[in-house]
């Protein structure tokens, strides 16, 4: 049998678009032999995956995954990608999701995760590819998650879910801190809620992107003159209004849905005193909403395309 190097597989991997272990089994299965690869591939349906790769995948889910660890938690949060919503409600694709937020526990990042081993000898990154071959849609693992507390709880919240852990929008709120963790679990799931209702910016002040704050202050000062306030106010006016725009987007600094008389600051605050732990804080949050992010094209539904396929016949 040829022997079959890394290059040759690389070689193929750009010719075919299709992933590593399935370039390196077809080269095994042909001896080498790069045409009859390409022929092995397109035989098992593997080279139409790599042609729907620049297709628009909006659709799919957001999966999380939690566990305990020590005093501490860690979970996770996925958004796997499809073309359709009618794909994201197929079995295979929700269990998919679940099993790679499962991994999103130990793989710390979205690049980490592809080439993490599912099974003996295959990658998400390969089970991916497989299932864009047999469903026959683009799909994408185009995000990973994932927070951890050595103190504490990380709470999980899914909306509009189709199936225990999978939705449209994700969350992970890490509470760091002592006390009860039943407690500390369900405190942590509200302001989940809260966050997947509000999508806040950022955790602190000191966490917002100086752009985004400088752009909304451009955006301000424009407004101003446009209005005529006179130019030795517009500074103090701006300043006040980028005050407000804080904290309209600053997690602990907003009203807490579920009681706007408080702050999230201020209910994380009281709870600590509540279950004997002064030092309670959320540590992070992570808020995954489907196919944010990604220009959709728009063009016929799915239904119109089988029309205008049959017409005529």
């Amino acid at each position: 049998m040829a022997e079959i190097t890394a290059a040759l597989v690389k070689e193929l991997r750009e010719r075919s678009g299709v992933g590593m272990m399935d370039c390196k089994k077809a080269l095994q299965e042909t001896n080498g032999d790069m045409d009859a690869a390409i022929d092995w591939l397109r035989a098992k349906g593997l080279s139409k995956a790599a042609k729907k790769a620049d297709r628009v995948a909006a659709e799919g889910l957001v999966a999380v995954a939690s566990k305990e660890e020590g005093k501490g938690e860690v979970a996770a949060a996925i958004e796997f990608n499809a073309e359709t919503d009618f794909v994201a409600r197929n079995e295979l694709f929700q269990n998919a999701a679940k099993r790679f937020a499962q991994l999103g526990l130990e793989h710390h990042t979205v690049e980490a995760l592809h080439g993490a081993e599912l099974e003996a000898g295959k990658t998400v990154q390969d089970e991916v590819t497989q299932m864009i071959a047999t469903i026959g849609e683009n799909m994408q693992l185009r995000r990973a998650a994932r927070l951890a507390v050595d103190e504490g709880v990380v709470s999980t919240y899914v909306h509009n879910a189709v199936s225990p852990g999978v939705g449209r929008i994700g969350v992970l709120v890490a509470l760091h801190g002592g006390g009860d963790k039943t407690a500390l679990r369900e405190l942590g799931r509200k302001i989940a809620m809260h966050v997947a209702a509000t999508a806040p910016l950022a955790l602190n002040t000191d966490d917002l992107d100086p752009a985004a704050v400088e752009k909304e202050r451009a955006v301000l000062i424009e407004k101003a003159k446009e209005e005529g306030r006179p130019e030795n106010m517009i500074e103090k006016i701006v300043s006040g209004q980028i005050a407000k725009f804080q904290k309209d987007v600053v997690l602990t600094k907003q009203p807490f849905v579920m009681d706007p008389d408080k702050t999230i600051e201020q209910l994380v605050a009281d709870a600590g005193k509540e279950l004997g732990a002064p030092g309670l804080h959320v540590a992070g949050f992570v808020r995954l909403a489907l196919g944010e992010g990604v220009e959709k094209v728009e063009g016929p539904d799915f239904a119109s395309e089988v029309a205008s396929m049959t017409s005529g016949s």
